[in-house]
Parts: structure tokens; sequence; C-alpha cells
């Protein structure tokens, strides 16, 4: 038996500019943590030669290619197990959430496959294994991102270049940081979740940016400066322009994918009027999953925005920073 665990992601600063059609062009730069919410992935040997999944559908199948979730379909390929294997998940969050969840599963996935084979893989081949799955072999219009941040955990920085790598830029001072935005940062959970893939809602603005579209990529280029500035501000101590610079990615995410429900803008206000300087809903959609606030403090006029905030019918969900990103939680014998 292998269990392998995975944090999911919050994006910190920027978000977007990870997908290819932008960063094969321009370059892509975004700061993004994980949290201590994880989907975990246990591989078994079966006694029989069947493949068994077990997520939120049982599946059992006597040959791989039939297998119905793409991810467990081509991760299985990839790897090359093609019968007595039991897999399942489980995970702390719902799917399609924002939080990057289908990113976790597939890194998760991959190092429960590869433990099982006797295999080890790196943090960074299994980011880009994964990257290789969902934007390759299934060419969804998906960022690289989630992948890579569920893979190596922490608080960082991330440079796509535009020949594909990818450049891990560690935060200094990455402890005050963790420590200072845990006490001001807040997430709710809206009670909506996304219908599909993530890359259903990635899907305009990838194709908008493949024609070339000027706006779009206007506001593309603007979304990676808040990236840089992010990181700059965390690293100079500079937390209340940080907050700041949420806000103002919240008002160019409106422009590029502005939601749908009028309950989003009106949720985000109510946050502004009683303190929060900035905040941003998690994921691609800005209509489902989950919102994040930035609240300057002190913690007693943190404490009143938290009590205004429940009030909206909000679910808090309390966290810390995940430090370790993907790991192998527990191997047993087959």
């Amino acid at each position: 038996m292998i269990l392998s665990r995975a944090p999911v992601r919050i994006t910190l600063g920027g978000g977007g500019t990870d997908l290819p059609s932008y960063y094969e062009k321009y370059e892509g730069y975004l700061v993004a943590g994980t949290i201590d919410k994880y989907v975990i992935v246990g591989a078994n040997k079966q006694f029989y030669d069947t493949i068994g999944l077990k997520y939120s559908k049982i599946e059992t199948v006597n040959n791989v290619n039939d297998i119905k979730h793409n991810l467990f379909r081509e991760a299985l390929k990839y790897v090359g197990i093609n019968k007595s294997i039991e897999v399942s998940s489980l995970a702390d969050i719902p799917a399609g959430s924002g939080l990057g969840s289908s990113g976790a599963f597939l890194v998760a996935l991959l190092n429960s496959l590869h433990e099982f084979k006797g295999e080890k893989r790196s943090k960074r081949d299994l980011a880009e294994e994964a990257c290789q799955i969902e934007l390759g072999i299934l060419q969804e219009h998906e960022g690289k991102q989630d992948k890579y941040a569920c893979a190596f955990g922490g608080i960082r920085a991330y440079k796509f270049l535009k020949d594909g790598r990818v450049h891990v830029i560690p935060l200094s001072n990455e402890d005050v940081i963790k420590s200072e935005l845990e006490k001001r940062l807040s997430i709710y959970f809206t009670g909506f979740t996304r219908m599909g893939v993530a890359s259903d809602a990635l899907q305009k603005q990838d194709e908008k940016t493949k024609k070339g579209d000027a706006a779009i990529i206007d506001m593309l280029h603007a979304v990676k400066q808040i990236g840089l500035r992010s990181k700059d501000a965390l690293e100079s101590g500079e937390f209340n322009y940080f907050g700041e610079l949420l806000n103002e990615y919240w008002n160019i995410k409106q422009k590029i994918s502005p939601p749908k429900d009028k309950r989003i803008t009106e949720l985000y206000n109510h946050a502004i009027k009683h303190g929060a300087t900035g905040g941003k809903v998690m994921g691609a959609s800005t209509d489902v999953g989950f919102f994040m606030f930035y609240h300057p403090g002190p913690e007693k006029k943190r404490w009143t925005f938290e009590a205004e905030m429940d009030h909206t019918g909000l679910k808090k969900m309390d966290f810390k920073f995940d430090m370790d990103g993907v790991v192998t939680a527990f191997r047993g014998g087959h």
C-alpha cells in the first residue's frame, strides 16, 4: 500500500500567466503558496488483473483504455501500469473549488504510481509529468501553476519561461511571510463549486490570447507585474501593500472574467466595507470556490471583520501554510 499526499494551493500574486498561450511569447510570473488541505491518493496491489478506481465514482476495468476518468487513465498509461492495481483518492475540499485540487490530485497520483513500481521521482519530475498529461496529452486549457505549486509546497514565486521551463524561486524571509499571512488572510467558501474542469473557465482567455487579443494580453501583462510586485512586497515586509495589490488584481480580473452572479461582487464589496483591503476568488472562475481576503489588523478589528463575514453565510476555513509539497505519507509492503 502506498499513500501520497499533496497540498492544494492559493495564488498570492498574479495568476493566469502560466498558460502556454501567454508564457511562450512573453514569459509568465506569479506567487503561490500551499495550505494544509490535502488530496490523498492510495495505490495497492490487487489479486486480480483488473484495475479498480475509487473516487466520487467506482470503476473496475480490464483494460486501462476503458477508464472514464481522464487523469486516472492517462497517469496509469504514462507510468506504464495496466493491471492488478487498486487506486483510491480522498480530499479535504470539494472538487472544482478553485484551489488547484486537480493538480494536487494528479501530482499525488503520479507519486503513488511511481512508488508502486519502486521508482523515485523528484518534485520537479512529478510537476512536469503532470503538466505533460494535462497540457500535452489531454490538451486542456490549463496552466502550469497548480502542478508546480502542489509538488513543491511552501510560498514561492514561479517564472514560466518561453521554452516551457519553470524557475521555482524561494522567497527570502519565508518564515516571517508565513507567520504574517496566516494572521492577515482569511479564506471563505462561497458554497458554489465549478462543474467541469478548470480549463473550461480558462478557455476564453486562452483562445483570445492565442488570437493576439490586445486587451487580454495587456491585462495579463498587468497581472504579471502584480506577481512581481507581490514578491517584492512580501519579501520587504510591506504586507499592507500586498493587500492593496490583491485589490488591484481583483479589478483587472473583473475585466478578464467578470462574475455572472452579482452576489460575488456584493460579498467582495461587503468585505472591503468592513476593513479588508483586498481579496480574490480563487481559481479561474470568479463565480465559485473560495474567497481570500486580506485584513491589515489590528487583531480586534480582524475579529470584527470575521464576525461581519460570518453574517453573510460564507463558511470560514482555517488554514496554515504547508511547507512540504507532495510527500509519500505511507509505504507498506505489496
